[in-house]
């Protein structure tokens, strides 16, 4: 018979007052057992992992309960598919972890493959227990046809984002809106003119790093076929890239 995670953690937490009870008792005789208060104290920290440990997995399955399939909110103009971002991501799932108690932190660590960069994430629950996981990200600049299409910081700064978005849906297993074509049969796929990805991944940089005039410039100056297939194609993303490009504040 399976017993219910909530009585497990009600008895685990009856036996650690046992538990504290025996060594309160026990450090207060004069001629206490060393060997045997030790031995109890490593007794309760055992039953205290436990019991956070089980807490941490009862709200992870409620919380992964509580989760629906998050719909994409953006496209990638080099592989012409659909995902979601960070933002749509945090902004869906953030209120249901966070109820649940846990907390999410990010950070580096080193990575055993050159040019790559480890991105971690501690998940801890405010119950005691907290789990690490990780996943490796190319950081070199290089495009999907092997050429430099950014600097290496830029290189970075995408890896982390990334990293960032695949760790919180492989913790939480979350499903995205880009397998789900809601009944109807799929697009036909795009055919972007040659060299168009390398282009619109230039003018990605441009927008991110120089702001919205060197972006317009570089727009006005590029092949009239790219600006009309951007245009007619990746309209919405052409958009966006803009209004990002305007909030970007440029040293003097």
């Amino acid at each position: 018979m399976t017993v219910p995670v909530q009585d497990m953690v009600r008895r685990q937490a009856d036996d650690r007052v046992d538990l504290a009870t025996q060594i309160v008792s026990m450090a207060a005789n004069k001629d206490i057992d060393v060997a045997k208060l030790q031995a109890l104290v490593q007794m309760q920290r055992d039953h205290d992992l436990i019991r956070a440990k089980a807490e941490f997995h009862a709200a992870m399955s409620r919380a992964q309960k509580a989760m629906r399939r998050v719909e994409a909110d953006a496209t990638n103009p080099q592989t012409q598919s659909r995902y979601a971002s960070y933002a749509q991501l945090d902004r869906e799932l953030r209120p249901i972890y966070t109820a649940e108690g846990f907390g999410l932190s990010f950070n580096t660590a080193d990575c055993p493959k050159e040019n790559w960069i480890r991105v971690t994430c501690t998940i801890a629950h405010e119950g005691g227990y907290d789990q690490e996981y990780h996943v490796d990200m190319p950081a070199d600049g290089k495009g999907a046809k092997g050429g430099d299409v950014m600097t290496l910081t830029h290189a970075v700064g995408a890896g982390l984002s990334y990293g960032m978005r695949y760790l919180l849906k492989m913790i939480f297993n979350v499903a995205v809106g880009e397998d789900d074509d809601d009944g109807n049969a799929p697009a036909a796929p795009v055919t972007d003119p040659p060299g168009f990805a390398d282009w619109a991944t230039d003018l990605e940089i441009v927008g991110a790093e120089q702001g919205l005039a060197p972006l317009r410039a570089a727009w006005t100056k590029s092949r009239a076929e790219f600006r009309e297939h951007m245009t007619a194609h990746y309209l919405k993303q052409w958009e966006a890239l803009k209004t990002r490009a305007a909030k970007v504040q440029v040293k003097p």
